[in-house]
């Protein structure tokens, strides 16, 4: 291309790049502005705000944790109940889990703290209680402690009589991580005696040779055949 040839496609470039700002220069700048606000929003909300209320819940949960810390090594019923209340309802000096989910809602303090009023709703018999706070509780990938808050649920509608929905929880903290030989097989040994005695003997039959199956070393598996048999199931 000559060198006239070249200064016309420039000037054309140049023309076209006029234009294109002329006609829509406002709807860039808004949309721009647009993100500048929303971003802007944003770093205000996370470091004036999120980041100091994570930073105080943090603190007023290290005296809940520890007080769990008592309830779930309590040596009996009664210190157990004792040390259930306080972490549910505080010293008197310091807030309790509902006080922290109500105070700090969305932080990482308060949802650890659905977990600790969920346990302790539980051992104290409140289990309608104890179902609600356990599924406001997410373990956030933690696969452990969401088997257990699971099993949790589990035992509680087994206590409402609500056969079903136990079995089915108890089957779900069995599946959270298949991968994981004890816990899975924990559950799946828990669910099998659980649908034995409610009548559900196939279900029984299905899980306990999953255990079987699937787990073939743990120390469950051990056990499996003895209750197979005892169900009517001989297979090899």
């Amino acid at each position: 291309m000559s060198e006239k040839g070249m200064h016309h496609a420039e000037q054309d470039v140049i023309m076209k790049a006029r234009g294109f700002w002329m006609n829509y220069s406002k709807p860039i700048t808004y949309i721009g502005s647009a993100v500048i606000l929303v971003l802007g929003g944003w770093l205000v909300y996370k470091y004036m705000f999120k980041l100091p209320e994570e930073a105080k819940a943090n603190d007023a949960v290290f005296v809940t944790q520890n007080y769990f810390n008592s309830f779930s090594s309590a040596p009996n019923d009664s210190s157990k109940i004792k040390m259930a209340t306080i972490v549910i309802n505080g010293d008197g000096r310091s807030d309790g889990a509902l006080r922290i989910i109500d105070k700090y809602s969305g932080t990482s303090a308060a949802n650890l703290c659905e977990f600790y009023a969920g346990a302790c709703y539980l051992s104290l018999g409140q289990f309608e209680k104890a179902v609600k706070y356990l599924k406001d509780f997410n373990a956030g990938g933690a696969t452990q402690i969401q088997s257990r808050a699971d099993g949790m649920i589990g035992d509680a509608y087994a206590e409402l009589k609500k056969n079903d929905d136990a079995l089915d929880y108890y089957k779900k903290a069995a599946s959270v991580n298949e991968k994981d030989d004890f816990t899975s097989s924990e559950y799946l040994f828990r669910a099998a005696l659980f649908a034995e005695t409610i009548g559900k003997t196939k279900d029984a039959i299905e899980l306990f040779t999953k255990i079987k199956t699937d787990y073939p070393t743990n120390q469950k598996a051990a056990d499996v055949d003895r209750y197979l048999a005892k169900l009517g199931d001989f297979s090899e």
